[in-house]
């Protein structure tokens, strides 16, 4: 095998990780969460999660972390990051299966490992757009876009992923960016 396919095989074997991780902890209180059934999800080994994690509390902060998908939402000029910021979420849910941004909200984690999840959310999704927005009340319209996007990925599992429905996603990028893009660049 070559290097880069352990390379290629190493990084995929830690993405199923990471996304096991955030459904193990999203779903079971924190001291219910085993290393054990992470790595059976994933189609991995206990000991494989531990080499690429080390603890279960490293691999809580490593699931809890958002900034690849805040970056990823903020790829864009903020005169289109509406639009952008729609489109993208669509996006990371089709392909990842989930809501990238979800997790801060439904974790059933005990107080002191939401707290770190929520702390990772507001520092890396929150700070990171109020960055990139100027004029008047800037962080009130920072937060107000991310519970744009919550409402959006949490009313998207409510009435189309738990009923099977399929989702028209240019139609909703089309009826609801403009909403975002007001509180991204008012007036």
């Amino acid at each position: 095998m070559s290097h880069s396919s352990d390379q290629q095989t190493a990084e995929s074997s830690r993405t199923a990780i990471l996304l096991a991780a955030r459904r193990a902890f999203a779903l079971h209180p924190y001291a219910e969460v085993t290393i054990r059934a992470i790595a059976a999800d994933a189609g991995v080994s206990a000991a494989l999660v531990i080499k690429h994690f080390g603890t279960k509390e490293h691999l809580l902060r490593a699931s809890a972390d958002f900034a690849g998908a805040a970056q990823l939402l903020l790829e864009a000029p903020v005169e289109r990051l509406g639009e952008h910021m729609v489109r993208t979420l669509l996006d990371l849910r089709e392909r990842n299966g989930a809501d990238p941004l979800l997790r801060a909200v439904f974790s059933s984690a005990a107080r002191d490992e939401r707290a770190v999840v929520r702390e990772y959310f507001h520092t890396q999704v929150t700070d990171a757009v109020a960055d990139r927005l100027s004029g008047p009340d800037a962080r009130l319209r920072a937060e107000l876009v991310v519970a744009h996007l919550l409402g959006l990925g949490a009313t998207l599992n409510i009435h189309y992923r738990a009923l099977g429905r399929a989702v028209d996603a240019e139609r909703l990028v089309a009826l609801y960016a403009p909403g975002v893009q007001r509180l991204l660049t008012p007036g």
